[in-house]
């Protein structure tokens, strides 16, 4: 979250334009609204947009090509490169956010866009030069309370994020840094990974599963192969998701309305549910609350 923090107080100033892709996180969204961007969306589910249309006198895009969130997607190899290609040929930076790349149940994900922008890079012992801004973090891997990410970006963009940091909070704590460290040395990571798949894995199923009992004739959505996420759009047009949030509330049950993750906040006919904090009792229940709460306000439409 603070590197996102970061990038925006070291590349935007009011008025400034920048890409995102759509739907866009909503911790992105609130971390750069402050500096009153001008936000112009990148739909990547579609065949047609330009990339190089979207990115041009943006001061940068960002993606999260790895199981988004909200959406789960995984973003082909393809259009990672078109999105690589089209910062080198803009001038824009490519915000890489990757906080869900080991979250993948179903195999093998493409390579990030920053090992395709070092494909171009000379291989002479310099450091790493290129358009790509990448964030890592533990959030998801570990703990989100270590609070404890990093960035791997050409020397002048660490050196602007380090001076903005230093005025931010000087520097992240010694003892989560330290934590960390031993986090890796020890291989905890790796030891850990196979068990939250296998844990995350079997609660996405149950969910999906629980959605075709009881949410198919209201929803549509698509199977995400990693992540913590499935992403609903509604089929009826008029169901607005912001009111089904509130119907939501009064039967017990909560989800992400998408308009959230709109920087215009428009988009009111999807929902995000997350399976990774429920056992698959808890997510059959709420999936039933979720399908009364839509016929209750279905109803109210006619």
């Amino acid at each position: 979250m603070q590197a996102l923090d970061l990038i925006g107080k070291v590349l935007l100033n009011e008025g400034d334009t920048m890409a995102g892709q759509f739907p866009t996180y909503l911790g992105a969204l609130d971390s750069w609204r402050p500096r009153r961007p001008h936000f112009r969306n990148m739909n990547l589910q579609t065949n047609d947009l330009d990339f190089v249309a979207a990115m041009t006198d943006a001061k940068f895009a960002y993606t999260v090509p790895n199981f988004s969130n909200p959406t789960g997607r995984l973003v082909p190899e393809q259009t990672r490169r078109e999105l690589v290609a089209a910062a080198r040929q803009t001038g824009a930076w490519l915000v890489e956010d990757d906080p869900y790349g080991g979250l993948s149940y179903d195999g093998p994900i493409p390579p990030s866009a920053l090992e395709i922008s070092a494909e171009d890079e000379p291989d002479d012992g310099r450091p790493y030069g290129g358009p790509v801004i990448y964030l890592g973090t533990l959030s998801k891997m570990v703990a989100p309370g270590l609070r404890v990410g990093w960035v791997i970006a050409a020397p002048e963009m660490i050196a602007a994020l380090t001076t903005a940091k230093q005025g931010s909070d000087l520097c992240t704590s010694g003892l989560t840094q330290r934590m960390t460290c031993k986090i890796f040395e020890a291989g905890l990571i790796e030891s850990m990974n196979p068990v939250m798949l296998r844990l995350y894995g079997g609660r996405r199923d149950a969910l999906l599963a629980a959605m075709d009992r009881h949410l198919a004739d209201f929803f549509d959505w698509q199977f995400p192969e990693g992540g913590m996420f499935v992403w609903a759009s509604a089929k009826d047009e008029r169901l607005n998701t912001d009111a089904l949030f509130k119907v939501g509330l009064e039967e017990l049950v909560c989800v992400t309305p998408s308009s959230v993750f709109d920087s215009q906040e428009e988009f009111r006919r999807g929902i995000r549910l997350n399976f990774t904090i429920n056992d698959a009792d808890r997510l059959e229940e709420a999936v039933i609350r979720l399908a009364r709460a839509t016929r209750r306000l279905l109803a109210t439409l006619g």
